[in-house]
């Protein structure tokens, strides 16, 4: 009885005009809009962020990714099935378990804008999905080929600011998110979120308008540049992290500092509404989030604060039992207890 009490009491909280959504979960949207075998780094530049996100706890079933997959086969890699983003070839970031949602040809401005905003056809596979709602923070990490207000598509297309900055508020408007963290890695990025206009967005570029966004280092036995300056930097930044890390979003903003990326980071945080000192990385790279538990009856009470009007019969069963403990109290979401 008390248990649908509960619910009934939630339902009619969800219609206030009191409502605000929380964060209750996380994805990852990462895209290399680029292909060919001189465009190597974009694909390891991609990859390190993937391997990141999958290491601090975002699982498969939570990352789109979309690459055109033509590196690790190809005939000149002379490591096959592998992809590195150093010279020294410490860390294979193509790896054993590596899930391509779109591959190939499939990498385009209408997939993946009907991605964003959820306009896919009908039987569209759920791990061709962005299943996000209004607790979502969602990581959107692009790489390849840019200019001043376009972002190229394996060179047969562009998506523009503008495009970008419509498909976020059209998620916006269906309430499929919470807070996006924006990045992109490429010429003049910081152009691609100048016409945002969709509130809890917080947009890093690698370059400025009128920059170009440089390679990193050349491997000798690939014979191609490896890895982007911007991507490298920031690998290196989230290498530090763990899962229960209290590395907070303005350490990331500054991984890459002028001397190192030579371009200039672009950072846009006019529509974000939280402090980036008080967010934890873990809040966008990890699947790590604070909770607080409550007990069923101290929920009723939170609960009530927000309503206007509670039927006679609950307020009587609210005001009948009084509350003895104080509500547990849990750090990280990974420490709660399983049911047996």
């Amino acid at each position: 009885m008390l248990i649908q009490l509960i619910l009934a009491v939630n339902c009619l909280f969800l219609t206030t005009e009191s409502f605000k959504p929380s964060h209750t979960n996380n994805w990852a949207v990462l895209v290399d809009t680029s292909r060919f075998w001189f465009n190597y780094r974009h694909v390891a530049n991609l990859l390190s962020v993937y391997r990141s996100v999958k290491r601090l706890g975002i699982p498969d079933t939570q990352i789109i990714l979309m690459m055109a997959d033509d590196m690790a086969c190809n005939a000149r890699n002379p490591r096959p099935a592998s992809v590195f983003n150093n010279a020294k070839q410490h860390i294979d970031v193509y790896g054993e378990e590596i899930e391509v949602d779109y591959r190939g040809y499939e990498v385009t401005v209408e997939n993946f804008v009907r991605l964003l905003t959820g306009r896919l056809p009908a039987g569209t596979p759920k791990s061709k999905q962005l299943l996000t709602d209004e607790g979502s923070n969602i990581l959107i990490y692009m790489t390849g080929h840019g200019g001043d207000g376009f972002l190229k598509f394996q060179d047969a297309e562009e998506i523009t600011n503008v495009d970008l900055a419509d498909a976020f508020e059209q998620m916006w408007q269906k309430r499929r998110y919470n807070e996006i963290l924006f990045i992109v890695d490429t010429c003049q990025a910081a152009s691609m979120f100048q016409k945002f206009y969709s509130p809890n967005i917080l947009a890093i570029g690698s370059s400025l308008v009128g920059e170009d966004s440089l390679s990193h280092h050349v491997d000798p036995a690939i014979g191609v540049y490896i890895i982007d300056r911007y991507t490298y930097f920031a690998l290196e930044f989230l290498e530090s992290v763990s899962r229960d890390s209290d590395r907070r979003l303005s350490e990331f903003l500054e991984v890459c500092p002028k001397r190192h990326c030579i371009s200039t980071v672009g950072i846009r945080s006019d529509l974000y509404q939280r402090d980036p000192r008080e967010v934890r990385v873990t809040e966008f790279f990890g699947s790590v989030r604070p909770v607080e538990v409550y007990s069923p009856k101290e929920t009723l009470l939170r609960f009530e604060k927000n309503l206007t009007v509670i039927p006679s019969n609950f307020r009587q069963r609210l005001t009948g039992t009084a509350l003895h403990s104080p509500p547990r109290k849990f750090q990280y979401g990974n420490q709660l207890r399983i049911p047996k």
